[in-house]
């Protein structure tokens, strides 16, 4: 069937300022988690930023923003996904005042955005917690950094109310369960870290992101907010009861992040998962006044599927931090995350059914390995299978607007080139923008075209009619 695609669709890309800015150490920026994190959470941090870690130059979007830009509108971009350095607003993350350097860096972006009648989609904390919170403070643990984050948000959104209509409070914030220090800025490592520590951890980002939610509609009225949940759909590996009841409390534990932003409250299964962990939850009165302050919309990253199963002789995939094991039917990318398009309109109709809240895509994509190759004396990348990837995928989002499923948007991952957030690599590439760039940080950085550039312009220019099925 030729889906329609709804008039005001926002087509666009997704970034995070640590994968691709760089500039680690200029205009005031203070450390982050990130600068310390050269393997990503594939070893333990490093006590210093060390040379090998790409995040510290990443793709130089810090001084390329404008060129970048430029390319995002060629492609027709209505809006552009990026996240805002925490460390660069606040070095420390419990200054007393903000670092205006930074501030003007992020209105020079808005600039560059509004001059090409892009929609900005920002991100308030992704993956980037202040390096001094999680070594003063172990990070999310301590429920102080609910008000260091709350100042911070209110100094965005004094800032920039007024020229960002979307908001995302925290980056695949169920992330936390399995990488403590990149999604929640927690030292410890996750072998000593208690469910205790863990799950108060959670809580604190819960109440921290409702609190926020609740500041954006006083100070910028206009605004929408949105949580942000890493989507890993969950199949029984058979038809056993036993192993549908598995698939069930696998989505629950994904779930309960995006019920608590909707609803406003702990629903029952998570917490007999406290009380069976021994955990008993710090919570006041005040948090569960501000649980209350739900979001407008529900945006989440997709990539993959998983199984679960009962039978312990069943092995979990290595290759995914999300856990699961390997689903027979489907086959795998490069880096072993199994390739699922119909996976996307059963959690589109999933997540409708169970929040009635608008939804909105802002992470789907291929990580690959690309060559860079002259065609007719043009440098590019013949990227068919991530052409096929995302046509794939985007034709299920079409029939899943088809079921009736309410989407604002779509923003492909890493629509250029950046530093990969699992292993570090840039040789994991997303992007329709190929940048000269190398796991060993050698390149030009210089920016070349690839085919799927020009599929995507023609994808948000015909607003999805191009797509085949």
């Amino acid at each position: 069937m030729t889906t329609t695609f709804p008039e005001g669709f926002l087509w666009g890309g997704a970034t995070a300022a640590n994968q691709f800015e760089g500039a680690y150490d200029q205009g005031g920026k203070g450390l982050s988690i990130q600068d310390i994190m050269p393997k990503g959470i594939m070893a333990p941090p490093s006590e210093e930023p060390t040379e090998d870690n790409l995040k510290l130059t990443g793709i130089d979007f810090y001084n390329r923003y404008a060129e970048d830009i430029t390319l995002f509108a060629e492609m027709g971009f209505k809006t552009f996904r990026f996240s805002i350095a925490w460390s660069r607003i606040f070095p420390n993350g419990d200054d007393a005042t903000p670092n205006e350097e930074g501030l003007a860096f992020y209105d020079r972006v808005l600039d560059e955005l509004e001059k090409h009648g892009i929609e900005p989609l920002v991100t308030i904390s992704h993956y980037e917690t202040p390096l001094h919170l999680a070594r003063e403070y172990d990070g999310w643990t301590d429920r102080r950094l609910i008000d260091f984050y709350e100042r911070y948000a209110r100094v965005l959104f004094e800032r920039y109310g007024q020229r960002v209509k979307y908001w995302l409070t925290f980056n695949e914030i169920n992330a936390i369960i399995h990488a403590p220090l990149m999604a929640g800025g927690i030292l410890t490592p996750k072998e000593e870290l208690s469910k205790q520590d863990l799950y108060q951890a959670i809580h604190h980002e819960l109440v921290a992101s409702a609190r926020v939610t609740r500041l954006a509609r006083e100070v910028a009225p206009g605004a929408q907010i949105g949580c942000m949940i890493l989507a890993m759909p969950t199949y029984p590996l058979t038809p056993d009861p036993e192993d549908v009841l598995k698939a069930l409390q696998a989505e629950q534990a994904n779930y309960a992040f995006g019920d608590v932003h909707c609803r406003g409250y702990y629903p029952g299964y998570f917490l007999r998962t406290l009380r069976e962990a021994g955990v008993e939850l710090e919570i006041t009165d005040q948090d569960r006044e501000d649980l209350k302050n739900t979001v407008d919309f529900v945006s989440f990253s997709y990539y993959s599927s998983v199984c679960e199963s009962a039978d312990p002789s069943q092995e979990a995939g290595e290759s995914n931090i999300m856990g699961g094991i390997k689903n027979p039917t489907l086959k795998a990318s490069e880096w072993g995350w199994q390739i699922d398009p119909v996976g996307l309109r059963i959690v589109l109709n999933d997540y409708w059914d169970r929040w009635q809240k608008p939804l909105f895509i802002v992470e789907n994509g291929l990580g690959a390995k690309d060559e860079l190759l002259e065609v007719d004396g043009v440098k590019t990348v013949q990227d068919d299978y991530r052409i096929d990837y995302l046509n794939q995928h985007l034709t299920q989002v079409g029939e899943a607007l088809a079921d009736g499923v309410d989407l604002l948007g779509y923003t492909t991952w890493g629509c250029i080139d950046l530093v990969s957030a699992s292993t570090a690599q840039l040789s994991k590439r997303y992007g329709f923008i190929y940048v000269d760039r190398n796991d060993d940080g050698q390149g030009s950085l210089e920016r070349y075209r690839k085919k799927s550039f020009g599929w995507y312009k023609e994808v948000i220019a015909t607003n999805g009619g191009s797509l085949t099925a």
